[in-house]
């Protein structure tokens, strides 16, 4: 999921470490009739298993549509409301469509799941801090670091390169090490709209813009500093995830 600039995008989104915690949290949280119709749906494989499977399939020309589907961006002047809209779509747009697609059990099974697989994707996208960043650096990807003694840009280092930093963990230990709450604070989180998501990490994009500014050597502070915000994108990612997949597929919920 990284390292690349796709037109006037991003790059890619957290990486496979973390799009597989966050699809590992989410199936802790899936209710039996939503584990039954993904089942199904995704011919016995789990959600983890498609976690990236969107990365790769934008970059052929079957997908190439769904390359801006991963992000929005919003310069350093704008506000997440005055952001032009692509006309390619954006990461909060397609959650939207998707979610109606797979909710709309009058469409065929290949429908259902596409949009299944791009959910599982895209749901972790749009708590990427960097897949809100700004339209003139690329997403990030324009914007040079140091980590650790390693030349990148602040788009990568968010992807993977701060992620494997915080925990030697499995995306298994990610998940059972972050998913603790309450259900009263499961609730509360999963509350709102993927708009609502989305400029909930716009908030957080422009505190890490903040306090990393460019060619930034970045060391221990910062790792410190940023890893409970890294901690928590995961898990509401994956507590959300979980609640838009369940209101799609357990009638009592639709």
């Amino acid at each position: 999921m990284l390292l690349a600039v796709i037109g006037t995008a991003n790059g890619w989104s957290w990486g496979q470490k973390g799009h597989d915690t966050t699809c590992a949290i989410a199936q802790r949280h899936l209710t039996k009739e939503a584990k039954a119709a993904i089942d199904e749906l995704l011919d016995g494989r789990s959600i983890i298993y498609w976690a990236n499977w969107l990365d790769n399939a934008s970059n052929t020309p079957e997908y190439a549509y769904t390359k801006s589907w991963h992000y929005k961006n919003i310069d350093a002047a704008e506000t997440y409301e005055e952001a032009p809209l692509l006309e390619t779509g954006d990461v909060v747009r397609a959650i939207e469509a998707q979610t109606e697609l797979l909710k709309d059990k009058s469409l065929n099974r290949e429908t259902r799941q596409l949009a299944l697989k791009m959910l599982i994707h895209l749901v972790g996208d749009i708590h990427q801090p960097l897949h809100m960043g700004h339209r003139s650096d690329k997403g990030g990807n324009r914007w040079p670091v140091n980590f650790f003694d390693r030349d990148t840009n602040i788009h990568a280092m968010w992807d993977t390169q701060i992620v494997e930093r915080a925990h030697a963990w499995t995306h298994t230990e990610w998940a059972e090490e972050l998913d603790r709450l309450k259900e009263e604070q499961v609730e509360a989180i999963c509350q709102g709209t993927p708009n609502d998501w989305g400029k909930e990490t716009y908030e957080v994009t422009c505190r890490v813009y903040a306090d990393t500014p460019e060619s930034a050597v970045l060391l221990f502070d910062y790792l410190r500093a940023w890893t409970p915000t890294v901690e928590e994108q995961l898990l509401k990612g994956g507590l959300r995830l979980a609640w838009v997949l369940n209101r799609c597929l357990t009638p009592a919920l639709s």
